[in-house]
């Protein structure tokens, strides 16, 4: 029992425990409502969708209790928070200081509200934190990385270095520059490769989803590294580089996997990372991100009742329509993971068309629903 503590750190603790598994409850980067579980194999790595299947079976079929006198005992672990502060600081290299900046902190209203300011504080940074009052029921309310238009907010209005917006679990970061531009999963991605200098056997590659950007892929690609989609999902993207041998991968969202440190997505470290390499650099983020550009991006979101309308042959076939005639460009059509909602992508060479064509798959799929 290690008490409300980010999903990597729970990742980390199971691993450096030596422990079979660890087990997370949580909203995510959801509200309250959508709590729950993810797993952890005894490497702190996600277990697969087959496991998962077959534990969802096992719970369909009537279990066979024991006598509670034969469940063994639960202890608590109170040196969690501390240990996983630790290791957080272990991250960032010794002649690196923050002592100079000043860095907003969103904790979401979440696990993450205890361990992350204190790690940018120990670290030297002035740090000004919000979103550090959970109170179970106000997770990612109008706040964290899926709202980063609040920390967007407060860096401009204390003149802020950077603002690091985590998500309710601490797996996902946005970040903020100076100027209050928003900084993606892909923005990240392309700094902490750019900013790589060996770019050779497990550094050759990076490993991105079907929604990474168009334009980081070339981007990256031109950096003289190897690019590959998984599917969405930050389980997908760490299975991809175990598979491929690489160390660096992530999603747009936020879920950045730098397998040199972690073995999971880590908004915290990630964000320690990205800093951490735009310091060595002496550039601020918007001098790194000037070498690419990205493409045009609609997303929309549905609500449908029945997710599996996205196998449904007429939407199928006007994204074929619509893929042809794109020249330059993609189109996704998926369901999300964790909730009643069809995700609607296109992206094209010119906006108006991408805005065009999303919505039009998101008028059918709203008929459809």
């Amino acid at each position: 029992l290690l008490g409300p503590i980010p999903t990597p750190g729970v990742a980390y603790l199971t691993k450096t425990f030596r422990k079979q598994f660890g087990l997370v409850i949580s909203a995510s980067h959801n509200s309250f409502l959508d709590n729950g579980i993810k797993i952890f194999d005894a490497n702190g790595v996600k277990v697969s969708r087959e496991i998962e299947i077959k534990i969802e079976k096992v719970l369909k079929k009537n279990i066979n209790l024991v006598d509670t006198t034969n469940l063994g005992k639960a202890e608590p672990f109170h040196e969690s928070t501390a240990r996983y502060i630790e290791f957080c600081k272990s991250t960032v290299p010794t002649d690196i200081t923050f002592n100079n900046l000043r860095i907003v902190i969103d904790c979401a209203n979440g696990a993450c509200y205890k361990v992350s300011p204190k790690v940018f504080k120990e670290l030297g940074a002035e740090v000004i934190e919000f979103g550090v009052t959970p109170d179970g029921f106000n997770i990612n309310h109008e706040c964290g990385s899926t709202y980063p238009e609040l920390a967007q907010e407060m860096v401009l209005k204390h003149r802020a270095d950077f603002g690091v917006t985590l998500d309710g679990d601490g797996d996902r970061v946005i970040l903020i520059d100076k100027e209050g531009n928003i900084l993606d999963g892909d923005d990240l991605l392309y700094i902490l490769a750019f900013s790589n200098p060996n770019r050779t056997g497990q550094w050759s590659g990076v490993v991105g989803t079907l929604m990474s950007n168009f334009g980081l892929e070339k981007a990256i690609q031109q950096l003289g590294y190897k690019f590959v989609r998984a599917d969405v999902g930050d389980k997908h993207v760490s299975k991809m580089l175990t598979k491929k041998g690489w160390m660096l991968g992530g999603e747009s969202s936020g879920h950045i996997i730098c397998r040199d440190l972690v073995s999971t997505g880590d908004g915290t470290i990630a964000a320690l990372k990205v800093i951490s390499s735009l310091l060595l650099l002496e550039k601020d983020p918007k001098e790194v991100l000037a070498n690419y550009k990205k493409f045009p991006q609609i997303n929309i979101n549905v609500d449908v009742k029945n997710k599996d309308i996205v196998y449904d042959s007429e939407i199928k076939s006007v994204i074929k329509d619509i893929e042809s005639d794109i020249t330059v460009g993609r189109v996704l059509v998926r369901p999300s993971g964790t909730e009643s909602i069809i995700r609607v992508m296109v992206e094209a060479s010119d906006e108006d068309v991408a805005s065009k064509f999303a919505k039009d798959i998101a008028n059918l799929v709203k008929s459809k629903s």
